[in-house]
Protein backbone atom coordinates (compact mmCIF):
# COMPACT_ATOMS: atom_id res chain seq x y z
CA UNK A 1 0.00 0.00 0.00
CA UNK A 2 2.57 2.14 1.09
CA UNK A 3 4.17 1.27 -2.64
CA UNK A 4 1.31 3.39 -3.91
CA UNK A 5 2.04 6.36 -2.16
CA UNK A 6 5.79 6.49 -2.52
CA UNK A 7 5.74 5.59 -6.18
CA UNK A 8 3.96 9.28 -7.14
CA UNK A 9 6.63 11.18 -5.22
CA UNK A 10 9.48 10.95 -7.04
CA UNK A 11 7.68 12.09 -11.20
CA UNK A 12 6.77 14.69 -9.08
CA UNK A 13 10.01 15.67 -6.94
CA UNK A 14 12.41 15.32 -9.93
CA UNK A 15 10.26 17.50 -12.62
CA UNK A 16 9.41 20.50 -9.66
CA UNK A 17 12.88 20.96 -8.97
CA UNK A 18 13.77 20.75 -12.65
CA UNK A 19 10.56 23.32 -13.16
CA UNK A 20 12.09 25.27 -10.42
CA UNK A 21 15.63 25.90 -11.51
CA UNK A 22 14.28 26.57 -14.91
CA UNK A 23 11.80 29.21 -13.01
CA UNK A 24 14.60 30.78 -11.33
CA UNK A 25 16.36 32.11 -14.57
CA UNK A 26 13.33 33.58 -15.99
CA UNK A 27 12.45 37.22 -14.38
CA UNK A 28 9.00 36.72 -14.38
CA UNK A 29 6.01 39.68 -13.45
CA UNK A 30 7.01 39.82 -10.12
CA UNK A 31 10.61 39.04 -9.94
CA UNK A 32 12.74 36.58 -9.31
CA UNK A 33 13.05 36.71 -5.09
CA UNK A 34 9.22 37.18 -4.39
CA UNK A 35 8.58 34.32 -7.09
CA UNK A 36 10.72 32.07 -5.09
CA UNK A 37 9.75 32.84 -1.73
CA UNK A 38 6.00 32.71 -2.74
CA UNK A 39 7.65 29.47 -3.66
CA UNK A 40 9.30 28.51 -0.90
CA UNK A 41 6.36 29.14 1.24
CA UNK A 42 3.95 26.75 -1.21
CA UNK A 43 6.32 24.16 -0.98
CA UNK A 44 6.00 23.99 3.45
CA UNK A 45 2.27 24.25 2.46
CA UNK A 46 1.75 21.66 -0.26
CA UNK A 47 4.12 19.39 1.71
CA UNK A 48 2.08 20.02 4.57
CA UNK A 49 -1.16 19.38 2.78
CA UNK A 50 -0.01 16.18 0.96
CA UNK A 51 1.43 14.65 3.76
CA UNK A 52 -1.54 14.72 6.15
CA UNK A 53 -4.21 14.58 3.48
CA UNK A 54 -6.50 11.32 4.35
CA UNK A 55 -4.25 10.37 7.02
CA UNK A 56 -7.49 8.84 9.03
CA UNK A 57 -8.89 6.79 6.16
CA UNK A 58 -5.12 5.80 6.36
CA UNK A 59 -5.57 4.50 9.95
CA UNK A 60 -9.41 3.10 9.54
CA UNK A 61 -8.13 1.16 6.82
CA UNK A 62 -4.92 -0.01 8.96
CA UNK A 63 -6.74 -1.24 11.73
CA UNK A 64 -9.07 -3.78 10.42
CA UNK A 65 -6.31 -5.29 8.30
CA UNK A 66 -6.68 -8.73 7.71
CA UNK A 67 -4.04 -11.51 7.03
CA UNK A 68 -3.67 -11.87 3.36
CA UNK A 69 -5.34 -14.85 2.27
CA UNK A 70 -4.44 -17.17 -0.66
CA UNK A 71 -7.05 -15.81 -2.55
CA UNK A 72 -6.28 -12.34 -2.43
CA UNK A 73 -4.10 -11.36 -5.30
CA UNK A 74 -0.96 -9.00 -4.29
CA UNK A 75 1.53 -7.61 -7.31
CA UNK A 76 5.05 -6.77 -6.71
CA UNK A 77 6.78 -3.38 -6.12
CA UNK A 78 7.93 -3.51 -9.49
CA UNK A 79 4.96 -3.80 -11.37
CA UNK A 80 3.18 -1.51 -8.67
CA UNK A 81 5.23 1.16 -9.78
CA UNK A 82 5.50 0.91 -13.26
CA UNK A 83 1.60 0.92 -13.33
CA UNK A 84 0.92 3.90 -11.08
CA UNK A 85 3.38 5.79 -12.81
CA UNK A 86 2.57 4.80 -16.73
CA UNK A 87 -1.12 5.55 -15.78
CA UNK A 88 -0.32 9.30 -14.60
CA UNK A 89 2.30 10.12 -16.82
CA UNK A 90 0.50 12.47 -18.82
CA UNK A 91 -0.62 14.35 -15.37
CA UNK A 92 3.08 14.49 -14.45
CA UNK A 93 3.94 16.02 -17.99
CA UNK A 94 1.22 18.33 -17.81
CA UNK A 95 2.06 19.30 -14.41
CA UNK A 96 5.56 19.99 -15.49
CA UNK A 97 4.51 22.23 -18.33
CA UNK A 98 2.10 24.24 -16.00
CA UNK A 99 5.00 24.96 -13.58
CA UNK A 100 7.29 25.89 -15.99
CA UNK A 101 5.13 28.32 -17.48
CA UNK A 102 4.23 29.74 -14.53
CA UNK A 103 7.61 31.17 -14.54
CA UNK A 104 6.64 34.31 -16.11
CA UNK A 105 4.17 34.97 -13.36
CA UNK A 106 6.07 33.74 -10.39
CA UNK A 107 9.32 32.56 -11.12
CA UNK A 108 10.00 28.74 -9.93
CA UNK A 109 7.21 28.52 -7.44
CA UNK A 110 5.48 26.17 -9.49
CA UNK A 111 7.96 23.71 -9.60
CA UNK A 112 8.14 24.16 -5.94
CA UNK A 113 4.25 23.25 -5.53
CA UNK A 114 4.81 20.66 -7.67
CA UNK A 115 8.34 19.26 -5.51
CA UNK A 116 6.15 19.85 -2.64
CA UNK A 117 3.71 17.65 -3.49
CA UNK A 118 6.31 15.05 -4.61
CA UNK A 119 7.78 15.74 -1.14
CA UNK A 120 4.72 15.34 0.92
CA UNK A 121 4.17 11.74 -0.81
CA UNK A 122 7.45 10.97 0.32
CA UNK A 123 6.62 11.48 3.93
CA UNK A 124 3.37 9.78 4.07
CA UNK A 125 5.35 6.96 2.78
CA UNK A 126 7.60 7.29 5.46
CA UNK A 127 4.90 7.71 7.99
CA UNK A 128 3.03 4.64 6.63
CA UNK A 129 5.93 2.31 7.14
CA UNK A 130 6.84 3.28 10.88
CA UNK A 131 3.50 1.98 11.13
CA UNK A 132 4.55 -1.02 9.64
CA UNK A 133 7.56 -1.73 11.26
CA UNK A 134 5.68 -0.99 14.20
CA UNK A 135 2.86 -3.57 13.70
CA UNK A 136 5.17 -5.71 12.27
CA UNK A 137 3.82 -6.25 9.40
CA UNK A 138 2.94 -5.04 5.32
CA UNK A 139 -0.12 -3.64 4.37
CA UNK A 140 -1.23 -4.58 0.87
CA UNK A 141 -3.96 -3.33 -1.27
CA UNK A 142 -5.94 -5.67 -3.10
CA UNK A 143 -5.26 -5.02 -6.86
CA UNK A 144 -9.13 -5.76 -8.00
CA UNK A 145 -10.21 -3.09 -4.87
CA UNK A 146 -7.26 -0.17 -6.04
CA UNK A 147 -9.73 2.25 -7.03
CA UNK A 148 -7.69 3.75 -10.20
CA UNK A 149 -4.39 3.24 -8.18
CA UNK A 150 -5.53 5.24 -4.97
CA UNK A 151 -4.61 3.15 -1.79
CA UNK A 152 -7.84 4.59 -0.02
CA UNK A 153 -10.60 4.96 -2.65
CA UNK A 154 -14.18 4.13 -2.33
CA UNK A 155 -13.65 0.58 -3.56
CA UNK A 156 -10.93 -0.64 -0.93
CA UNK A 157 -12.58 -2.24 1.48
CA UNK A 158 -10.06 -2.86 3.71
CA UNK A 159 -6.15 -3.82 3.62
CA UNK A 160 -4.40 -7.15 3.71
CA UNK A 161 -1.55 -7.92 5.62
CA UNK A 162 1.51 -9.86 4.79
CA UNK A 163 4.86 -10.36 7.50
CA UNK A 164 7.47 -7.61 6.94
CA UNK A 165 9.55 -9.81 4.48
CA UNK A 166 7.42 -10.59 1.99
CA UNK A 167 7.31 -9.69 -1.64
CA UNK A 168 10.02 -6.99 -2.94
CA UNK A 169 9.06 -4.42 -0.80
CA UNK A 170 10.30 -2.52 2.73
CA UNK A 171 8.37 -0.98 5.20
CA UNK A 172 7.27 2.01 3.45
CA UNK A 173 7.80 1.37 -0.14
CA UNK A 174 10.81 1.37 -0.48
CA UNK A 175 12.82 -1.13 -2.95
CA UNK A 176 13.81 -4.22 -0.43
CA UNK A 177 17.43 -4.10 -0.50
CA UNK A 178 18.73 -8.62 -0.47
CA UNK A 179 21.77 -9.18 0.81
Amino acid sequence: MAVIVRAGAAPLWWPGLLAAAVGAFVPGLTGRRIGLLAGAALFLVVLAVVATARTGRYAELAKGATRAGRGDFLQDRAVTVRDRRRRHRWWTAGGFLVAVASAYVLPGAGGLVLAGAGAGLWLKAVRIGQRERRDDVLYWVRTDWADRGRPTGRQVKGYRTTGPVAGDAAPGGARRHRR
